[in-house]
């Protein structure tokens, strides 16, 4: 799977309603970034919405983990339709639940998984929705004498200091763009006469 540089997502909770044939359907959107944090979220809705008909949903995470449920309607009719929602807007770490509530009419198989899909497209599309970019935290050590080389270039590969830590060397705790770590190595080696160590840490944040 290719890195992802960047991703879209969810900023904040949304929640819309709307009635076909009598049944309410509620839907949610919210921001996740694991399978426990929607876990959490549905069982609060479950507690909050306890007399409602069906609670069903989708997931998607930005290492394009994903479940869905239909939570006792038709198969089909739900749980891949809220999915299919989240797939047309290309987001992730983002969880929406549909809460329907049963309002006496049968819509049948194809009208209700229409609602199901409708509901979820419609509380995507009232959300804010926000771009994140992909970042590797780096660590450069390196002599006091190159302080003013390392300051000069840093900002020209957009790398944000967020720590500097004084020593028998100087070292320098950056975020960057992981497209951006092989250039800074060879212009600051080069800058550094060879008197420099860069450690990329593994692990990739977006923000």
């Amino acid at each position: 799977m290719t890195a992802k540089e960047e991703i879209k997502t969810i900023a904040s909770h949304s929640e819309t309603k709307f009635k076909e044939k009598g049944s309410l359907f509620i839907g949610k959107a919210f921001s996740v970034e694991t399978e426990d944090d929607f876990s959490s979220e549905l069982l609060k809705l479950k507690k909050d919405y306890y007399d409602a008909s069906h609670l069903c949903f989708a997931y998607k995470l930005k290492d394009d983990t994903f479940k869905y449920s239909d939570a006792g309607e038709p198969g089909g009719t739900a749980g891949i339709r809220i999915y299919n929602a989240i797939e047309h807007f290309s987001v992730v770490d983002i969880g929406v639940v549909v809460i329907r509530y049963f309002g006496g009419t049968k819509l049948g198989v194809g009208p209700l998984g229409k609602a199901y899909y409708k509901s979820a497209e419609y509380v995507i599309a009232c959300s804010t929705l926000i771009t994140k970019k992909a970042y590797k935290k780096v660590i450069i050590k390196t002599g006091f004498q190159f302080i003013s080389s390392v300051h000069h270039y840093l900002p020209l590969f957009d790398a944000i200091i967020s720590d500097v830590q004084y020593s028998n060397d100087v070292i320098f705790v950056i975020e960057l763009f992981p497209s951006q770590i092989k250039k800074l190595k060879e212009v600051l080696t080069e800058a550094c006469s060879g008197n420099i160590e860069l450690k990329v840490e593994d692990n990739t944040f977006f923000r």
